[in-house]
């Protein structure tokens, strides 16, 4: 315990059953583990199973996030009421967020202090606390004002100091055995997010540590990884569904293909029956995406690897993303911080995974690259589907390791411009700065070769951006791509910002200030770097405004003028545009669509949210530009 404003506390209720519990969620951010709005990790919900498991009854158990507390200050009457509050979060790896604000130092130091109760801080806040959520920071290892930290599981301690008193507090682990209860007996916790049911998607565990030791990585700190058994993960898929989850995402591992092996090679077989066994139980679900995936697997074993990846690209939903760890294609850098993976066996991965899994729903095995019936990727060009591939890799890369040097960047570059050029796709390309923890071989290097490189780094950052961000994004997700249910989330500049649920979310843009916290379907019209524009899928020309109109490629103000005065249409076909092919976006009245790839049909904004519009149409609440 620490000599701090909450030492000192009482012991616990002697009955479980009489013991309340706030569980509070500063969010967690870790290389293999996510758990910002609208993800809800791990750690809440098998803190809460925990709970259960030790005879707390459900009923006794509070669960807030963050924002909450922040938005209801009357919710603090939870903490400060509570015989025993746990804290979880923790941001191991940089981040700019739009669904939630991660927890700041200060806040979470004032939540011990407002609890009367025993207080337990957990989750990967024990790996180091910096000043801010940022790359080129170094962390230190914080106690925050808190009865006790969990320097192991905060689950397992939660258990312990529930089932054993203050004395039977302990940094242990969890084990796999203890997760298969704690997962079911949590799931309830999701039904208390603010964002429950439509709008949260739950990380899912099928593994976590690392047997690898890249310098940077906090995953290693857990050990070996620990491979959890199909059948516990579909169980807590099912115990989730049954509580209205419908977005899954299988993130909390080092690499997927790796499940249920020896821990390098891929198991197609297990991986069937994960994948299988979650479509099963939940044959309703909106979202099933992944995380990591280690290129070094793939080149290690290649056909292994792409039977697995036809098996993922099988059962999955659209947009999903495999992230690589490239972090460098320096070798140098590479051979000074442990990296796995070279610039040239990177290439080779991004090839077979677009192969195997970069055709789109909707596809003609016809127009796709393979050898024979089956669909293969890349899926590009004016004949492919309009629907975002099914599996794409995405590509980490990290500044400030040992050993990084002016030729870094060129190398890193070069690695980026190859796989454009040889018509790849990749769905994301993360580039952040390394934060330092105690505990892994960076925190000798610290942050001092990211701060001494930072000018270079923005600079080079920027060029990325506009170089291959801005035409790969155009390359993955062109004119006519329909993203269906995009949730609307915020207002700006006369526009409606939104994303779908999905492993790495692109940010649309729609015209006009629509109601939030719906979803609509998206016919996307233009992109930026890293987002893209819009509109309502599919869009009625006898409604449309002319914003909405002139989001269209080749339509003005002075054609969406004409489409306007030339109304009703009976048919598409019948406006005369002059340069745009309206059929891509566009109906006349409320015409029912098929998305291609889905079974139910595509859905503009309806009459309720056209009179909407209608109202505000002479206001200056409906502008956009």
């Amino acid at each position: 315990m620490t000599d701090s404003p909450a030492a000192g506390r009482g012991s616990l209720p002697p009955d479980p059953a009489d013991l309340s519990v706030t569980v509070v969620d500063g969010y967690v951010d870790e290389p293999a583990h996510f758990g910002v709005p609208p993800y809800i990790s791990t750690y809440p919900r098998y803190t809460a199973g925990a709970l259960v498991d030790a005879g707390v009854p459900e009923s006794r158990i509070t669960y807030h996030t963050i924002d909450e507390l922040r938005d209801d200050r009357s919710k603090r009457a939870d903490v400060a009421d509570a015989d025993l509050m746990v804290y979880v979060g923790g941001m191991t790896v940089p981040g700019k967020y739009v669904g939630g604000t991660p927890a700041e130092p200060d806040e979470v130091r004032e939540l011990g202090w407002t609890a009367d109760g025993v207080t337990l801080l957990g989750g990967p806040v024990r790996f180091g606390v910096g000043e801010e959520n940022a790359g080129a920071t170094e962390t230190e290892r914080d106690d925050l004002d808190y009865d006790f930290v969990a320097m192991g599981d905060v689950e397992a301690a939660a258990y312990d100091l529930v089932r054993e008193g203050l004395e039977g507090f302990g940094n242990r682990m969890r084990d796999n055995a203890e997760i298969d209860r704690w997962a079911e007996k949590g799931a309830f916790v999701v039904e208390q997010h603010p964002n429950h049911p439509d709008y949260l998607i739950c990380e899912m565990e099928t593994s976590r540590g690392c047997a690898y030791r890249c310098s940077f990585c906090t995953e290693p700190l857990y050990g070996d990884p620990a491979f959890r058994e199909a059948r516990s993960v579909v169980d807590e898929v099912d115990a989730l569904s049954g509580r209205g989850v419908r977005h899954f995402r299988l993130g909390r591992q080092a690499d997927i293909l790796a499940f249920g092996g020896d821990g390098e090679a891929p198991n197609p077989d297990a991986l069937r029956e994960l994948y299988g066994g979650i479509r099963e139980v939940a044959p309703d679900l909106r979202t099933l995406h992944l995380d990591n995936m280690n290129p070094v697997t793939i080149t290690d074993y290649p056909e292994a690897s792409r039977e697995a990846i036809r098996v993922i690209a099988a059962h999955n939903t659209p947009g999903d993303t495999a992230a690589f760890g490239l972090e460098s294609a320096d070798p140098v850098v590479q051979e000074q911080n442990n990296l796995l993976v070279t610039a040239e066996e990177c290439l080779e991965a991004v090839r077979v995974v677009n192969e195997e899994g970069g055709w789109r729903p909707g596809d003609d095995p016809e127009a796709t690259p393979g050898p024979d019936d089956r669909l293969t990727g890349p899926s590009t060009g004016p004949d492919a589907s309009p629907r975002l591939p099914k599996l794409l890799p995405g590509i980490n890369l990290v500044h400030g390791l040992a050993g990084e040097r002016p030729e870094t960047y060129e190398h890193n570059k070069r690695f980026l411009q190859t796989v454009y050029d040889e018509g790849l796709m990749l769905r994301r390309i993360n580039i952040r700065q390394v934060m330092a923890f105690a505990g892994t071989e960076m925190a000798e290097t610290g942050a001092d070769i990211a701060q001494e490189h930072k000018d270079r780094f923005q600079a080079y950052k920027r060029e990325v951006r506009e170089t291959v961000d801005n035409p790969m994004l155009d390359r993955v997700v062109p004119p006519g791509t329909v993203l269906p249910d995009v949730h609307l989330e915020y207002h700006q500049d006369g526009k409606t910002f939104g994303r779908q649920l999905s492993t790495y979310a692109l940010l649309v843009a729609v015209p006009g200030e629509r109601e939030l916290g719906t979803a609509i379907d998206v016919a996307i019209t233009d992109h930026g770097y890293r987002s893209v524009t819009g509109v309502p899928y599919p869009l009625d020309v006898n409604a449309a405004s002319m914003d909405e109109l002139t989001a269209i490629p080749g339509i003005n103000r002075s054609k969406a003028g004409d489409v306007v005065v030339g109304r009703p249409y009976g048919s598409v076909g019948e406006v005369d545009a002059g340069v745009a092919d309206l059929s891509r976006f566009a109906v006349a009245d409320d015409t029912d669509v098929p998305i291609p790839g889905r079974e139910r049909a595509g859905s503009g904004p309806g009459p309720a949210a056209r009179s909407l519009l209608d109202r505000r149409e002479g206001s200056s609440v409906g502008r956009g530009d």
